[in-house]
């Protein structure tokens, strides 16, 4: 018996309270050929949590933050994997996928984070501290995971500082979100200057005015925030924490200080709470589209490939990563 496809007809109220309808019928023609060739080709889409609506909510497969994603991706069975995220995200899923396709929908879907330190800047470092771990954020390229000890997201750096035992890190590349952490360890923490091109450009003053254009609103900020913004935020958390605390406390009018699809993906779920939008786009998650997407799947285009000689040894960051297990709920 051959299962039936899944149109974009039926897939719209899954999208319906953040996307007009007049809008999803310009993109139904896009949704219904990724649809089919997500079967024709044995594949899934992996999509994070910046992705738009149309993409988080209509054609990904497996949805989540960038750790969510990396524990997926060990354990996708197709043959094709469709990262619809950044490039290191993408590097990541080869990683944890050698023996299968992985494809980017645009090749330059860069990240600040990455772009902000290399392979030569952790040896640099290793070198000026030694005998010091290397916690590596997972936005970063393989080159520079395979440099380092350990990987970490926002979501589990705690855990995974906490699991080493030492009472010294190197934390690459974000300074803010190394700063964040050290306030919640107690461990002494070296970073480089690296900073999320979104995250960094909100303010203390951002948040001051937002409660008092928005009375009563609940402010969570993400940690790649300076330090001042998440004093002034109600809560501080990962993309998958703060979807976690919105769910867990339903506040009835909320503001997610980080990237602007988020709050429109989180919107959808829980359409009785009022979002408050503080818009700061990333430009490079933005390259992802549902053209894009579409093409990379009739064209098996834009395959993202790892040096076997880095491979081996970045693979190993993430796997101690994932090995740690989970953070304390």
């Amino acid at each position: 018996m051959v299962t039936a496809l899944i149109t974009a007809e039926q897939l719209y109220p899954k999208v319906a309270n953040v996307i007009p309808a007049v809008e999803w019928a310009t993109m139904e023609d896009d949704v219904n050929a990724i649809l089919r060739l997500k079967k024709e080709r044995n594949a899934v889409i992996l999509g994070h949590n910046y992705m738009t609506p149309e993409i988080f909510h209509g054609v990904s497969d497996i949805v989540g933050d960038s750790l969510a994603l990396a524990r997926e991706a060990a354990r996708v069975d197709a043959d094709v994997i469709v990262l619809a995220g950044v490039h290191f995200m993408a590097e990541t899923a080869k990683l944890l996928n050698p023996g299968k396709t992985v494809l980017i929908p645009d090749l330059r879907s860069g990240c600040s984070l990455a772009e902000s330190i290399t392979a030569e800047d952790v040896r640099e470092l290793r070198r000026l501290h030694p005998g010091v771990p290397v916690v590596t954020y997972v936005n970063t390229s393989a080159a520079v995971k395979a440099e380092s000890d350990i990987c970490c997201t926002s979501g589990n750096a705690v855990h995974v500082i906490e699991s080493l035992g030492v009472p010294k890190v190197i934390m690459i590349p974000d300074r803010f979100l190394a700063a964040n952490i050290a306030r919640q360890t107690g461990v002494e923490v070296i970073t480089h200057p690296g900073a999320c091109e979104v995250h960094e450009r909100f303010t203390p003053n951002d948040i001051i005015q937002m409660r008092l254009d928005y009375p009563g609103v609940t402010v969570l900020a993400h940690p790649e925030c300076p330090p001042e913004v998440v004093d002034e935020a109600d809560y501080a958390g990962s993309t998958a924490q703060m979807i976690k605390f919105v769910a867990d406390q339903r506040p009835a009018k909320v503001a997610l200080i980080t990237e602007c699809s988020m709050s429109d993906n989180v919107a959808q779920e829980y359409p009785e709470l009022d979002f408050v939008r503080p818009c700061n786009l990333c430009p490079h998650m933005k390259r992802n589209t549902l053209a894009k997407i579409r093409h990379a799947l009739e064209t098996m285009t834009n395959e993202v490939t790892v040096d076997p000689e880095i491979a081996d040894r970045a693979r190993l960051a993430v796997e101690r990563m994932l090995a740690v297990g989970a953070p304390p709920k």
